[in-house]
């Protein structure tokens, strides 16, 4: 599972990535991505009533954290990121869903390494 201390539990934190940061969304899942400050990265994770039951929507979160905890170095100091899971999550493979992630995560990393090219 993903480390206690690399969640995001703040609601502004939650606001922050997803209100100011850079998105991109896939069938199952969308990413929120804000980076600022120095912390380590935290990642947070919303899974509405849409998803499912109350027991689908924490295997799709133990899922997810699952699936992070192997792409958490990926992530620049100071990121907030937030995945977002959709109803077609529940019902998705675990493959399926980790293609997902990596997709989103790589086009959010580009995005912020092309930025970040263009201000230097």
């Amino acid at each position: 599972m993903l480390s206690p201390s690399s969640r995001m539990r703040r609601g502004e934190d939650f606001a922050a990535a997803v209100k100011r940061g850079q998105r991109a969304g896939r069938p199952t899942l969308v990413a929120h991505l804000r980076v600022s400050g120095e912390e380590e990265p935290l990642v947070g994770f919303v899974v509405s009533r849409a998803v499912g039951g109350a027991v689908v929507r924490n295997r799709v979160k133990r899922r997810l954290r699952h699936l992070m905890r192997e792409r958490l170095d990926r992530l620049p100091r100071g990121s907030l990121l937030v995945i977002r899971a959709n109803p077609p999550a529940a019902s998705a493979p675990a493959e399926i869903l980790a293609g997902e992630l990596d997709t989103a995560l790589n086009r959010l990393l580009r995005r912020r390494e092309s930025a970040t090219d263009g201000q230097r």
